[in-house]
């Protein structure tokens, strides 16, 4: 069992940056591959990156490259999600979520996800 914590959020103009945090207890977290997701009001969560155990990969979806950066300090059990250059389509619930097999090394894939935070809003006003 795994316990997954966010922080981090709020409501920021377009433009900034934000960090987000998930701490991570019960199972060795460092173990498995970590990921982040997120939900806008009215749409499916979607993945935003994930980041392999070790740290030393990680995966983007198109929409955030180059803005977004995920690391992990495995040593603090936390992963971490760099937010620069905010957009309003950004908006939404952002979900940390650890890996559901040690086998999966980084993943894009929510069935690959098996413990979930209870998320943390990040609203980016125009």
């Amino acid at each position: 069992q795994v316990q997954l914590v966010e922080s981090g959020g709020g409501l920021v103009q377009a433009g900034s940056s934000l960090t987000l945090s998930c701490a991570a207890s019960g199972r060795t977290s460092s173990s498995y591959a970590m990921g982040w997701f997120r939900q806008a009001p009215g749409k499916e969560r979607e993945f935003v990156a994930a980041i392999s155990r070790s740290g030393g990969n990680t995966y983007y979806t198109d929409s955030v490259k180059g803005r977004f950066t995920i690391s992990r300090d495995n040593a603090k059990n936390t992963v971490y999600l760099q937010m620069n250059s905010l957009k309003p389509e950004d908006t939404a619930v952002y979900y940390c979520a650890c890996a559901v097999s040690y086998s999966i090394a980084v993943s894009g894939a929510r069935e690959n996800y098996r413990y979930w935070g209870q998320g943390t809003q990040v609203t980016v006003s125009s």
